[in-house]
Protein backbone atom coordinates (compact mmCIF):
# COMPACT_ATOMS: atom_id res chain seq x y z
CA UNK A 1 0.00 0.00 0.00
CA UNK A 2 1.32 3.25 -0.75
CA UNK A 3 2.20 5.91 2.03
CA UNK A 4 -0.11 8.60 2.17
CA UNK A 5 0.37 11.94 3.97
CA UNK A 6 -2.67 13.63 5.42
CA UNK A 7 -3.35 17.27 4.91
CA UNK A 8 -5.43 19.48 7.41
CA UNK A 9 -8.40 19.18 5.37
CA UNK A 10 -7.97 15.37 5.31
CA UNK A 11 -7.42 15.33 9.12
CA UNK A 12 -10.52 17.02 9.60
CA UNK A 13 -12.24 15.06 7.36
CA UNK A 14 -10.87 11.82 9.31
CA UNK A 15 -11.84 13.01 12.77
CA UNK A 16 -15.20 13.37 11.79
CA UNK A 17 -15.45 10.27 10.07
CA UNK A 18 -14.07 8.50 13.69
CA UNK A 19 -16.93 10.74 15.55
CA UNK A 20 -19.41 8.86 13.00
CA UNK A 21 -18.22 5.54 14.14
CA UNK A 22 -16.50 4.69 10.22
CA UNK A 23 -13.63 2.74 9.76
CA UNK A 24 -10.59 4.85 9.47
CA UNK A 25 -8.21 4.10 6.20
CA UNK A 26 -5.32 5.47 6.33
CA UNK A 27 -4.38 7.20 2.64
CA UNK A 28 -8.42 7.06 2.14
CA UNK A 29 -8.25 8.63 -0.98
CA UNK A 30 -6.25 5.25 -3.01
CA UNK A 31 -8.06 3.41 -5.09
CA UNK A 32 -9.09 -0.32 -4.90
CA UNK A 33 -6.52 -1.52 -6.66
CA UNK A 34 -4.66 -0.64 -3.77
CA UNK A 35 -6.37 -2.44 -1.06
CA UNK A 36 -4.77 -4.79 0.72
CA UNK A 37 -5.76 -8.46 -0.24
CA UNK A 38 -8.99 -9.48 2.01
CA UNK A 39 -8.55 -12.35 3.98
CA UNK A 40 -9.98 -15.75 3.94
CA UNK A 41 -11.21 -18.79 5.61
CA UNK A 42 -11.33 -21.97 4.94
CA UNK A 43 -14.98 -22.90 4.26
CA UNK A 44 -16.17 -26.18 6.33
CA UNK A 45 -15.73 -29.10 3.96
CA UNK A 46 -16.70 -27.59 1.14
CA UNK A 47 -12.31 -27.26 -0.24
CA UNK A 48 -13.06 -23.87 -0.92
CA UNK A 49 -11.69 -20.76 0.88
CA UNK A 50 -14.03 -17.43 1.01
CA UNK A 51 -13.57 -14.07 2.07
CA UNK A 52 -14.50 -12.82 5.35
CA UNK A 53 -16.64 -10.20 3.89
CA UNK A 54 -19.62 -11.66 1.63
CA UNK A 55 -21.88 -9.50 -0.85
CA UNK A 56 -25.78 -10.10 0.45
CA UNK A 57 -28.18 -10.03 -2.02
CA UNK A 58 -30.22 -7.72 -0.54
CA UNK A 59 -30.17 -4.50 0.49
CA UNK A 60 -29.78 -2.88 -3.34
CA UNK A 61 -29.63 -5.42 -4.88
CA UNK A 62 -33.31 -6.27 -3.90
CA UNK A 63 -34.62 -3.20 -3.57
CA UNK A 64 -33.08 -0.87 -5.61
CA UNK A 65 -33.80 3.07 -4.90
CA UNK A 66 -34.22 5.51 -7.74
CA UNK A 67 -31.05 6.81 -7.41
CA UNK A 68 -29.25 3.35 -7.08
CA UNK A 69 -27.56 0.67 -9.97
CA UNK A 70 -27.03 -2.28 -8.32
CA UNK A 71 -24.72 -3.87 -11.12
CA UNK A 72 -21.58 -1.74 -10.17
CA UNK A 73 -21.87 -2.80 -6.31
CA UNK A 74 -21.19 -6.61 -7.27
CA UNK A 75 -18.83 -5.37 -9.51
CA UNK A 76 -16.60 -3.51 -7.61
CA UNK A 77 -17.26 -6.23 -5.15
CA UNK A 78 -15.17 -8.49 -7.51
CA UNK A 79 -12.43 -6.02 -8.44
CA UNK A 80 -12.09 -5.75 -4.52
CA UNK A 81 -11.75 -9.54 -4.16
CA UNK A 82 -14.38 -10.24 -2.45
CA UNK A 83 -15.07 -14.33 -3.67
CA UNK A 84 -18.44 -14.91 -1.84
CA UNK A 85 -22.24 -13.69 -3.32
CA UNK A 86 -25.70 -14.35 -2.06
CA UNK A 87 -28.86 -13.93 -3.21
CA UNK A 88 -32.25 -15.85 -3.59
CA UNK A 89 -35.23 -16.98 -5.37
CA UNK A 90 -37.23 -14.27 -3.06
CA UNK A 91 -34.97 -11.27 -3.23
CA UNK A 92 -37.27 -9.49 -6.62
CA UNK A 93 -34.91 -9.03 -9.38
CA UNK A 94 -31.60 -9.34 -7.49
CA UNK A 95 -30.43 -12.93 -9.45
CA UNK A 96 -30.92 -10.44 -12.88
CA UNK A 97 -28.88 -8.32 -11.28
CA UNK A 98 -26.11 -10.37 -11.14
CA UNK A 99 -26.67 -11.52 -14.64
CA UNK A 100 -26.37 -8.70 -15.58
CA UNK A 101 -22.76 -8.31 -13.63
CA UNK A 102 -21.94 -11.08 -15.19
CA UNK A 103 -22.12 -10.72 -19.18
CA UNK A 104 -19.63 -7.69 -17.87
CA UNK A 105 -17.73 -10.00 -15.88
CA UNK A 106 -17.56 -12.69 -19.01
CA UNK A 107 -19.06 -15.03 -16.70
CA UNK A 108 -21.49 -17.01 -18.69
CA UNK A 109 -21.14 -20.12 -20.24
CA UNK A 110 -20.85 -21.00 -23.74
CA UNK A 111 -20.55 -17.40 -24.65
CA UNK A 112 -16.94 -15.92 -26.30
CA UNK A 113 -14.58 -14.83 -23.73
CA UNK A 114 -16.07 -17.24 -21.02
CA UNK A 115 -13.87 -16.46 -18.20
CA UNK A 116 -14.16 -20.38 -16.31
CA UNK A 117 -11.34 -19.73 -13.95
CA UNK A 118 -13.07 -15.97 -12.31
CA UNK A 119 -16.25 -18.25 -12.25
CA UNK A 120 -14.50 -21.09 -10.40
CA UNK A 121 -13.03 -18.58 -8.34
CA UNK A 122 -16.00 -17.49 -6.56
CA UNK A 123 -18.57 -18.82 -4.20
CA UNK A 124 -22.34 -17.97 -5.59
CA UNK A 125 -24.61 -19.22 -3.18
CA UNK A 126 -28.71 -19.15 -4.02
CA UNK A 127 -32.04 -20.03 -2.03
CA UNK A 128 -35.13 -21.45 -2.60
CA UNK A 129 -38.06 -20.69 0.36
CA UNK A 130 -39.81 -23.91 -1.31
CA UNK A 131 -39.98 -27.33 0.89
CA UNK A 132 -41.24 -29.77 -1.72
CA UNK A 133 -39.32 -30.57 -4.36
CA UNK A 134 -41.98 -30.42 -7.26
CA UNK A 135 -45.40 -28.47 -7.46
CA UNK A 136 -48.17 -29.98 -5.88
CA UNK A 137 -49.20 -31.84 -2.68
CA UNK A 138 -49.71 -35.28 -1.70
CA UNK A 139 -50.52 -34.85 1.57
CA UNK A 140 -53.18 -31.56 2.40
CA UNK A 141 -52.94 -31.07 6.08
CA UNK A 142 -49.00 -29.98 5.31
CA UNK A 143 -50.39 -27.84 2.56
CA UNK A 144 -49.24 -23.85 4.21
CA UNK A 145 -47.78 -20.60 2.75
CA UNK A 146 -44.19 -21.82 3.49
CA UNK A 147 -44.68 -25.68 1.38
CA UNK A 148 -46.21 -23.77 -1.71
CA UNK A 149 -43.43 -20.96 -2.32
CA UNK A 150 -44.13 -17.55 -4.23
CA UNK A 151 -43.66 -19.01 -7.47
CA UNK A 152 -45.61 -22.51 -7.47
CA UNK A 153 -43.14 -24.04 -9.77
CA UNK A 154 -41.56 -26.34 -6.65
CA UNK A 155 -37.99 -25.94 -5.08
CA UNK A 156 -36.65 -27.69 -8.68
CA UNK A 157 -38.28 -25.45 -10.82
CA UNK A 158 -36.68 -22.77 -8.11
CA UNK A 159 -32.73 -23.85 -9.03
CA UNK A 160 -33.71 -23.71 -12.54
CA UNK A 161 -34.77 -20.07 -12.29
CA UNK A 162 -31.78 -19.10 -10.60
CA UNK A 163 -29.59 -20.40 -13.49
CA UNK A 164 -31.83 -18.74 -15.43
CA UNK A 165 -32.00 -15.11 -14.34
CA UNK A 166 -28.29 -15.37 -13.26
CA UNK A 167 -26.91 -17.18 -16.56
CA UNK A 168 -29.78 -17.83 -19.22
CA UNK A 169 -32.50 -15.47 -20.77
CA UNK A 170 -34.37 -14.74 -17.50
CA UNK A 171 -37.14 -17.46 -18.97
CA UNK A 172 -36.51 -20.16 -17.91
CA UNK A 173 -33.80 -21.31 -20.29
CA UNK A 174 -29.72 -21.45 -19.11
CA UNK A 175 -26.56 -22.54 -21.05
CA UNK A 176 -24.75 -25.70 -20.72
CA UNK A 177 -22.25 -25.47 -17.97
CA UNK A 178 -24.29 -22.94 -15.46
CA UNK A 179 -24.13 -24.09 -11.78
CA UNK A 180 -24.38 -22.30 -8.46
CA UNK A 181 -21.82 -23.26 -5.83
CA UNK A 182 -24.57 -23.83 -3.14
CA UNK A 183 -28.38 -23.56 -2.81
CA UNK A 184 -29.53 -23.08 0.69
CA UNK A 185 -33.45 -24.38 2.13
CA UNK A 186 -34.11 -20.75 3.09
CA UNK A 187 -35.35 -19.13 6.29
CA UNK A 188 -36.24 -22.77 8.60
CA UNK A 189 -38.54 -21.96 11.19
CA UNK A 190 -39.87 -24.63 12.51
CA UNK A 191 -39.51 -28.65 13.16
CA UNK A 192 -42.40 -29.19 10.18
CA UNK A 193 -40.60 -27.97 7.94
CA UNK A 194 -37.93 -30.03 8.69
CA UNK A 195 -39.91 -32.85 8.36
CA UNK A 196 -41.12 -31.86 5.02
CA UNK A 197 -37.31 -31.39 3.97
CA UNK A 198 -36.43 -35.16 4.45
CA UNK A 199 -39.21 -36.52 2.84
CA UNK A 200 -38.12 -39.26 0.42
CA UNK A 201 -34.98 -39.68 2.83
CA UNK A 202 -36.52 -40.83 6.12
CA UNK A 203 -39.71 -42.00 4.21
CA UNK A 204 -39.45 -44.36 1.15
CA UNK A 205 -39.27 -42.07 -2.21
CA UNK A 206 -42.49 -41.96 -4.04
CA UNK A 207 -40.99 -40.78 -7.19
CA UNK A 208 -45.05 -40.24 -8.34
CA UNK A 209 -46.29 -38.28 -5.50
CA UNK A 210 -43.95 -35.50 -3.98
CA UNK A 211 -41.08 -35.56 -1.64
CA UNK A 212 -39.02 -33.03 0.41
CA UNK A 213 -36.29 -30.52 -1.19
CA UNK A 214 -33.32 -32.25 0.05
CA UNK A 215 -34.12 -35.69 -1.86
CA UNK A 216 -34.32 -33.95 -5.30
CA UNK A 217 -31.47 -31.20 -4.41
CA UNK A 218 -29.09 -34.38 -4.03
CA UNK A 219 -29.66 -35.18 -7.73
CA UNK A 220 -28.39 -31.83 -8.76
CA UNK A 221 -25.43 -32.30 -6.88
CA UNK A 222 -24.03 -35.52 -7.56
CA UNK A 223 -25.62 -35.99 -11.08
CA UNK A 224 -27.85 -38.78 -10.27
CA UNK A 225 -31.86 -39.29 -11.61
CA UNK A 226 -33.71 -40.91 -8.27
CA UNK A 227 -35.78 -39.00 -8.16
CA UNK A 228 -36.73 -38.43 -11.66
CA UNK A 229 -36.77 -35.08 -11.69
CA UNK A 230 -32.91 -35.21 -13.34
CA UNK A 231 -33.18 -37.16 -16.40
CA UNK A 232 -30.32 -35.63 -18.19
CA UNK A 233 -28.15 -35.88 -15.13
CA UNK A 234 -27.22 -32.20 -15.05
CA UNK A 235 -24.99 -30.99 -11.76
CA UNK A 236 -25.98 -27.93 -11.21
CA UNK A 237 -24.96 -27.45 -7.77
CA UNK A 238 -21.44 -28.27 -5.58
CA UNK A 239 -23.35 -27.97 -2.41
CA UNK A 240 -26.58 -27.77 0.00
CA UNK A 241 -27.38 -26.05 2.92
CA UNK A 242 -30.09 -24.22 5.12
CA UNK A 243 -30.54 -21.20 6.43
CA UNK A 244 -32.57 -20.33 9.43
CA UNK A 245 -33.07 -16.78 11.48
CA UNK A 246 -35.60 -17.60 14.25
CA UNK A 247 -35.27 -20.87 16.05
CA UNK A 248 -32.26 -22.27 16.77
CA UNK A 249 -33.79 -25.84 17.93
CA UNK A 250 -35.03 -26.47 14.68
CA UNK A 251 -32.01 -25.45 12.83
CA UNK A 252 -30.21 -28.01 15.65
CA UNK A 253 -32.92 -30.41 14.39
CA UNK A 254 -31.88 -30.10 10.60
CA UNK A 255 -28.37 -30.99 11.11
CA UNK A 256 -28.92 -33.90 13.40
CA UNK A 257 -31.48 -35.40 10.71
CA UNK A 258 -28.75 -35.23 8.34
CA UNK A 259 -27.45 -38.82 8.29
CA UNK A 260 -26.47 -38.64 4.23
CA UNK A 261 -24.06 -36.01 4.48
CA UNK A 262 -26.31 -34.03 2.45
CA UNK A 263 -25.66 -30.73 4.42
CA UNK A 264 -22.66 -28.73 3.12
CA UNK A 265 -23.51 -25.08 4.66
CA UNK A 266 -25.43 -22.80 6.98
CA UNK A 267 -26.39 -18.85 6.88
CA UNK A 268 -27.25 -17.94 10.29
CA UNK A 269 -28.18 -14.39 12.07
CA UNK A 270 -25.61 -13.26 14.58
CA UNK A 271 -24.86 -10.10 16.40
CA UNK A 272 -24.32 -8.55 19.41
CA UNK A 273 -28.02 -8.41 20.44
CA UNK A 274 -27.92 -12.39 19.95
CA UNK A 275 -27.69 -13.55 23.55
CA UNK A 276 -31.20 -11.09 23.98
CA UNK A 277 -32.90 -13.88 22.76
CA UNK A 278 -32.57 -18.04 22.09
CA UNK A 279 -29.30 -17.58 21.02
CA UNK A 280 -28.02 -18.76 17.95
CA UNK A 281 -24.12 -18.02 19.05
CA UNK A 282 -24.26 -21.56 22.29
CA UNK A 283 -26.87 -23.09 20.79
CA UNK A 284 -27.04 -24.23 16.92
CA UNK A 285 -23.69 -22.41 15.47
CA UNK A 286 -21.57 -25.33 18.00
CA UNK A 287 -23.16 -27.65 16.11
CA UNK A 288 -22.87 -26.96 12.66
CA UNK A 289 -19.27 -26.07 13.80
CA UNK A 290 -18.80 -29.53 14.89
CA UNK A 291 -20.10 -31.31 11.64
CA UNK A 292 -17.89 -29.21 9.93
CA UNK A 293 -20.61 -26.88 8.12
CA UNK A 294 -19.53 -23.74 6.17
CA UNK A 295 -21.21 -20.83 8.45
CA UNK A 296 -22.28 -17.83 7.16
CA UNK A 297 -23.55 -15.23 9.34
CA UNK A 298 -25.93 -12.28 8.24
CA UNK A 299 -28.42 -9.65 10.24
CA UNK A 300 -24.67 -8.56 11.32
CA UNK A 301 -26.72 -5.13 11.78
CA UNK A 302 -29.97 -6.65 12.82
CA UNK A 303 -31.10 -5.75 9.05
CA UNK A 304 -30.28 -1.90 9.62
CA UNK A 305 -32.35 -1.86 13.13
CA UNK A 306 -29.05 -1.51 15.00
CA UNK A 307 -29.46 2.36 13.24
CA UNK A 308 -32.28 3.92 11.71
CA UNK A 309 -34.46 1.14 10.45
CA UNK A 310 -37.34 0.22 12.27
CA UNK A 311 -36.88 -3.58 13.92
CA UNK A 312 -39.33 -5.48 11.08
CA UNK A 313 -38.67 -6.94 8.30
CA UNK A 314 -37.75 -4.95 4.94
CA UNK A 315 -39.96 -4.96 1.79
CA UNK A 316 -39.70 -1.14 -0.04
CA UNK A 317 -36.78 0.60 -1.34
CA UNK A 318 -37.15 2.83 1.82
CA UNK A 319 -36.13 0.53 3.94
CA UNK A 320 -32.83 0.43 2.64
CA UNK A 321 -29.87 1.51 4.80
CA UNK A 322 -27.67 3.78 2.78
CA UNK A 323 -24.77 4.53 5.96
CA UNK A 324 -24.04 2.71 8.99
CA UNK A 325 -22.07 3.88 11.89
CA UNK A 326 -22.66 6.39 13.76
CA UNK A 327 -21.11 8.08 17.20
CA UNK A 328 -22.37 5.61 20.00
CA UNK A 329 -22.59 2.61 18.15
CA UNK A 330 -20.13 1.89 15.35
CA UNK A 331 -20.35 -0.53 12.51
CA UNK A 332 -17.20 -1.19 12.87
CA UNK A 333 -17.02 -3.38 15.97
CA UNK A 334 -20.82 -4.96 14.59
CA UNK A 335 -18.77 -6.84 12.05
CA UNK A 336 -15.89 -7.89 13.90
CA UNK A 337 -17.97 -9.49 16.98
CA UNK A 338 -19.80 -11.75 13.93
CA UNK A 339 -16.69 -12.62 12.06
CA UNK A 340 -15.08 -13.58 15.96
CA UNK A 341 -18.02 -15.89 17.11
CA UNK A 342 -16.38 -19.13 16.90
CA UNK A 343 -17.37 -21.30 14.08
CA UNK A 344 -18.34 -18.08 11.56
CA UNK A 345 -16.40 -18.32 7.85
CA UNK A 346 -18.04 -15.40 6.37
CA UNK A 347 -20.20 -12.33 6.98
CA UNK A 348 -22.91 -11.11 4.19
CA UNK A 349 -23.56 -7.80 4.18
CA UNK A 350 -26.12 -5.86 1.76
CA UNK A 351 -25.20 -2.76 0.74
CA UNK A 352 -27.27 0.57 0.41
CA UNK A 353 -24.77 2.06 -2.31
CA UNK A 354 -20.79 2.41 -3.23
CA UNK A 355 -18.91 5.62 -3.60
CA UNK A 356 -15.26 6.54 -4.77
CA UNK A 357 -14.97 8.35 -1.63
CA UNK A 358 -14.01 5.39 0.61
CA UNK A 359 -15.25 7.48 3.52
CA UNK A 360 -18.81 7.06 2.06
CA UNK A 361 -18.33 3.31 0.77
CA UNK A 362 -20.50 0.96 2.41
CA UNK A 363 -18.63 -1.79 0.52
CA UNK A 364 -15.25 -0.43 1.45
CA UNK A 365 -15.67 0.40 5.10
CA UNK A 366 -17.28 -3.32 5.44
CA UNK A 367 -14.71 -4.63 3.12
CA UNK A 368 -11.59 -3.26 5.96
CA UNK A 369 -13.66 -4.05 8.99
CA UNK A 370 -13.89 -7.81 7.67
CA UNK A 371 -10.31 -8.14 7.96
CA UNK A 372 -10.03 -9.69 11.42
CA UNK A 373 -9.07 -13.37 12.50
CA UNK A 374 -11.56 -15.54 14.44
CA UNK A 375 -9.49 -15.13 17.22
CA UNK A 376 -9.22 -11.41 16.88
CA UNK A 377 -11.83 -10.63 19.70
CA UNK A 378 -11.23 -11.59 23.15
CA UNK A 379 -14.45 -12.23 25.46
CA UNK A 380 -14.46 -9.01 27.64
CA UNK A 381 -14.50 -7.11 24.14
CA UNK A 382 -17.68 -9.31 22.94
CA UNK A 383 -19.19 -8.45 26.52
CA UNK A 384 -18.36 -4.90 26.13
CA UNK A 385 -19.81 -5.19 22.22
CA UNK A 386 -22.82 -6.63 23.54
CA UNK A 387 -23.41 -3.50 26.27
CA UNK A 388 -22.75 -1.26 23.89
CA UNK A 389 -25.20 -2.58 21.75
CA UNK A 390 -28.09 -2.53 24.18
CA UNK A 391 -28.95 1.45 23.57
CA UNK A 392 -30.47 0.24 20.08
CA UNK A 393 -33.87 0.39 20.19
CA UNK A 394 -33.28 -0.96 23.91
CA UNK A 395 -31.58 -4.40 22.79
CA UNK A 396 -35.03 -5.35 20.74
CA UNK A 397 -33.44 -5.29 17.59
CA UNK A 398 -33.47 -8.88 17.07
CA UNK A 399 -37.31 -9.62 15.53
CA UNK A 400 -36.21 -12.43 13.52
CA UNK A 401 -35.48 -14.65 16.75
CA UNK A 402 -37.33 -16.23 19.21
CA UNK A 403 -37.87 -14.66 22.44
CA UNK A 404 -34.67 -15.41 25.20
CA UNK A 405 -35.20 -18.20 27.47
CA UNK A 406 -33.61 -19.83 30.34
CA UNK A 407 -31.30 -22.30 30.36
CA UNK A 408 -33.27 -25.43 29.50
CA UNK A 409 -33.11 -29.07 31.27
CA UNK A 410 -31.59 -32.05 29.04
CA UNK A 411 -34.36 -33.46 26.85
CA UNK A 412 -36.44 -36.43 26.20
CA UNK A 413 -34.44 -38.40 29.06
CA UNK A 414 -35.11 -41.71 29.71
CA UNK A 415 -34.17 -44.79 31.85
CA UNK A 416 -33.91 -47.96 30.98
CA UNK A 417 -33.29 -51.28 33.62
CA UNK A 418 -31.77 -54.39 32.88
CA UNK A 419 -28.26 -55.44 34.28
CA UNK A 420 -27.71 -51.57 34.66
CA UNK A 421 -29.91 -48.78 34.62
CA UNK A 422 -29.22 -46.84 31.07
CA UNK A 423 -29.99 -43.18 30.92
CA UNK A 424 -30.09 -41.44 28.04
CA UNK A 425 -31.08 -37.79 26.92
CA UNK A 426 -30.79 -35.09 24.26
CA UNK A 427 -29.46 -31.91 24.42
CA UNK A 428 -30.39 -28.70 27.23
CA UNK A 429 -30.46 -25.24 25.13
CA UNK A 430 -28.40 -22.53 26.07
CA UNK A 431 -29.37 -19.36 27.85
CA UNK A 432 -26.48 -16.54 27.72
CA UNK A 433 -23.71 -18.97 28.51
CA UNK A 434 -21.89 -22.19 26.69
CA UNK A 435 -23.15 -25.45 27.95
CA UNK A 436 -20.53 -26.71 30.43
CA UNK A 437 -21.54 -30.75 31.13
CA UNK A 438 -24.50 -32.38 32.62
CA UNK A 439 -24.86 -34.10 36.12
CA UNK A 440 -26.84 -37.13 36.79
CA UNK A 441 -28.41 -37.34 40.18
CA UNK A 442 -29.56 -40.75 41.68
CA UNK A 443 -31.80 -40.56 45.00
CA UNK A 444 -30.73 -36.79 45.57
CA UNK A 445 -27.04 -37.34 45.27
CA UNK A 446 -24.49 -37.07 41.79
CA UNK A 447 -23.43 -40.54 40.58
CA UNK A 448 -21.56 -38.85 37.32
CA UNK A 449 -21.29 -36.03 35.09
CA UNK A 450 -20.89 -36.33 31.36
CA UNK A 451 -18.90 -33.28 29.60
CA UNK A 452 -21.18 -31.31 26.82
CA UNK A 453 -20.56 -31.80 23.38
CA UNK A 454 -22.58 -30.77 20.38
CA UNK A 455 -25.05 -32.98 19.72
CA UNK A 456 -24.47 -33.71 16.03
CA UNK A 457 -27.08 -36.46 14.95
CA UNK A 458 -29.82 -38.38 16.78
CA UNK A 459 -27.50 -40.52 18.96
CA UNK A 460 -28.43 -39.52 22.56
CA UNK A 461 -26.06 -38.77 25.63
CA UNK A 462 -25.70 -42.06 27.37
CA UNK A 463 -24.78 -42.75 31.10
CA UNK A 464 -24.56 -46.24 32.73
CA UNK A 465 -25.26 -47.03 36.55
CA UNK A 466 -24.60 -50.49 37.57
CA UNK A 467 -26.61 -49.66 40.47
CA UNK A 468 -29.77 -51.21 40.75
CA UNK A 469 -32.96 -49.01 40.51
CA UNK A 470 -33.60 -45.80 42.19
CA UNK A 471 -34.82 -42.44 41.19
CA UNK A 472 -33.06 -40.55 39.08
CA UNK A 473 -32.96 -36.87 37.29
CA UNK A 474 -30.02 -35.29 35.29
CA UNK A 475 -28.74 -31.61 35.04
CA UNK A 476 -27.82 -29.14 32.64
CA UNK A 477 -25.10 -26.95 33.87
CA UNK A 478 -23.63 -23.86 32.08
CA UNK A 479 -20.39 -22.56 32.46
CA UNK A 480 -21.96 -19.48 34.40
CA UNK A 481 -22.80 -22.08 36.56
CA UNK A 482 -26.47 -22.11 36.45
CA UNK A 483 -28.37 -25.22 36.62
CA UNK A 484 -31.51 -26.59 35.17
CA UNK A 485 -33.25 -29.67 36.61
CA UNK A 486 -35.25 -32.51 34.60
CA UNK A 487 -37.88 -34.54 35.47
CA UNK A 488 -37.42 -36.92 38.50
CA UNK A 489 -37.86 -40.91 37.07
CA UNK A 490 -37.98 -43.89 38.82
CA UNK A 491 -36.06 -46.95 37.85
Amino acid sequence: MKKHTVSRREFVKLSAAAAAGLTIIPGFRFGIDQLPAPMKRPFGKTGFEVTTLGLGGQASLQWTPGDVDPVPIILKAFRMGVNYFDTSNLYADSQLNYGKAFRELHLIPGVQGYDKKLRDSVFLTTKTHIRWAKPGFTNTDQVSNWTQGDHGLGAVGDLKRSLSQMFGDGKGNYPEGAYVNMILMHSLNNMDEVDVLYKGLETPLDVDGNFGTLVAMRDFRDGTNLTGLNPMNERLIRHIGFSGHLNSPAMIEMIQRDKYEILDGMLVAINPNDKRYLNHQYNVIPVARAKNLGIIAMKVFADGAMYDKEARWSSTPADVVRTVGTRELPSKPLVEYALTTPGIHTAIIGIGQISDDNLKCQLVQNYYAAQVAPDGMDQTKRLKIEQSTAIAKGGMTNYFQLPRAELSPPRNVMAKSGNEVLITWDTAYAAEAPLSHYEVIRDGKKVGTIPHQPQISKDPFVFRDETPGGSYKVVSVDSAGHRSEGELLNV
